[in-house]
């Protein structure tokens, strides 16, 4: 298709010496239309979408006195904002969670049109992609697919009587025998591509034509079997999703075996279908999900039934507590054994936070200037200090109970491991009974996130 969007771009082009944004987006609006020309179905919440939504838009900021460069901009704008909503168009995207890769693939070539323009450094990579395997919830079902063979050839030599009007006729044809059809070319040569549970006769519509040349029919039902069984062999019997906001803490659970990890946390929850995302991505028997937030909790109970596979929600209100229950995990033991084990590491563990008051305010009985460092537990504010450090000190003085032995810090994204080690130093002054220990959390709005245990 995307071959289409050039051929139709430089067919208007082709005469010209110069062009002014007028005629690049007239040159669009022709490009659009051999490219929907091509597909006998077209489908929308694909590259088709994106180029002629660019195109239908372009003539509205194509002027002869418009620079390229914000026309440019103005397409870039356009494009990512259809880019991005082509998952509502296609539902198979939607249920993946990605937009069109054809439509990105566009937009790629047109911010390389911009960078060209404005002589900035293009960095060609090089690195090698690391192919994902496909998930249970991607493979299609055997059931749902109507036609078994992926067919592709080119019509070559066409015969001396061929007409572009023959070129119809065989997307006539093959319309009739399959889906997914794609006929683009001209007298000099046809490309085919069709899903038909009938190749031989595909094929032979092409014969009519002219010569066959690199054919290629694939069983994708034997595909989907592949893609299955390998599936089943590579499935683990429990997976984990953990939900975190912080570099440090991401590596941390990656560490701890967590599978996948959605970025969210404070302020920035993730939501229902974010979590069923990742669900799909684990391909596991089981899989433990760690909302690690209390405000987080009911999106991944309402994800868990909304899934055909089997969850288990533990209710970590913090991220403390989905890092207490992760090393307790065995990926050795049953589920019911990790489970009660997990649920046994952060049952009696007590959290709290240092934060900066975003107002002033009379809260749990304190009152508070915006700018006040504060020190709270899951439930409420429990002091506030003018500095950082003196607030986590009084804090931990608040939170401690008889029996706890182990405090452990995570520093965020605003301190400095100097800055810890100061302040561990002190904590080891104050209260010579604790065993402290201290890791980069890197979370973003809590200087400190700490654990009692």
């Amino acid at each position: 298709i995307l071959s289409q969007i050039f051929k139709g771009f430089c067919d208007y082009v082709a005469d010209k010496n110069e062009i002014q944004t007028k005629d690049f987006a007239a040159a669009l609006i022709q490009a659009a239309k051999v490219a929907y020309s091509a597909v006998t179905k077209p489908k929308e919440g694909t590259i088709l979408t994106v180029i002629r939504v660019i195109a239908e838009e372009s003539g509205s900021f194509a002027t002869n006195r418009n620079s390229f460069d914000k026309f440019l901009v103005s397409l870039i704008t356009v494009g990512e904002d259809i880019l991005a909503r082509t998952p509502d168009k296609l539902p198979v995207l939607k249920k993946a969670g990605v937009v069109d890769a054809g439509g990105m693939g566009l937009m790629c070539i047109i911010r390389g049109f911009l960078k060209v323009l404005n002589n900035e450094e293009i960095i060609v990579s090089i690195q090698p992609v690391e192919q994902e395997i496909a998930f249970e919830g991607d493979i299609e079902s055997l059931e749902d697919i109507e036609y078994a063979y992926c067919t592709e050839y080119f019509v070559i030599n066409l015969n001396d009587r061929a007409t572009t009007a023959d070129i119809d006729k065989l997307r006539d044809k093959l319309s009739t025998v399959g889906d997914s059809l794609v006929v683009i070319g001209d007298l000099q040569m046809v490309k085919v591509h069709v899903h038909t549970n009938v190749p031989g006769k595909a094929l032979q519509y092409g014969l009519e034509m002219g010569e066959l040349g690199a054919v290629k029919i694939e069983n994708m039902l034997e595909q989907n079997r592949l893609m299955r069984a390998k599936l089943d062999a590579e499935r683990k019997p429990i997976g984990i999703v953990s939900v975190c906001a912080g570099s440090g803490f991401a590596a941390m659970f990656k560490e701890l075996s967590v599978d996948y990890i959605i970025e969210g946390g404070q302020t920035m929850n993730p939501s229902v279908d974010d979590i069923l995302q990742a669900i799909k991505k684990v391909n596991a028997q089981h899989i433990i999900i760690l909302p690690n937030n209390k405000n987080i909790i009911l999106a991944a109970e309402q994800a868990k039934e909304l899934t055909e596979k089997n969850c288990i929600v533990l209710h970590t209100k913090n991220v403390a507590a989905g890092i207490a229950a992760s090393i307790r995990f065995d990926p050795e033991a049953a589920i019911e054994e990790n489970i009660a084990n997990m649920r046994e590491g952060f049952s009696s563990l007590i959290a709290g936070y240092v934060t900066t008051a975003v107002r002033s305010t009379t809260i749990d009985g304190l009152k508070l200037k915006e700018g006040d460092k504060i020190g709270l537990s899951d439930s409420k504010i429990l002091t506030k200090g003018e500095a950082v450090d003196e607030t986590l000190i009084d804090l931990i003085g608040k939170l401690k109970e008889e029996g706890k032995e182990m405090l452990t810090l995570y520093y965020g994204s605003d301190v400095t491991e100097e800055d810890c080690n100061a302040v561990v130093a002190k904590i080891n002054e104050i209260y010579p009974d604790l065993e402290v220990a201290a890791y980069m959390g890197g979370q973003p709005h809590y200087y400190y996130v700490i654990a009692l245990e």
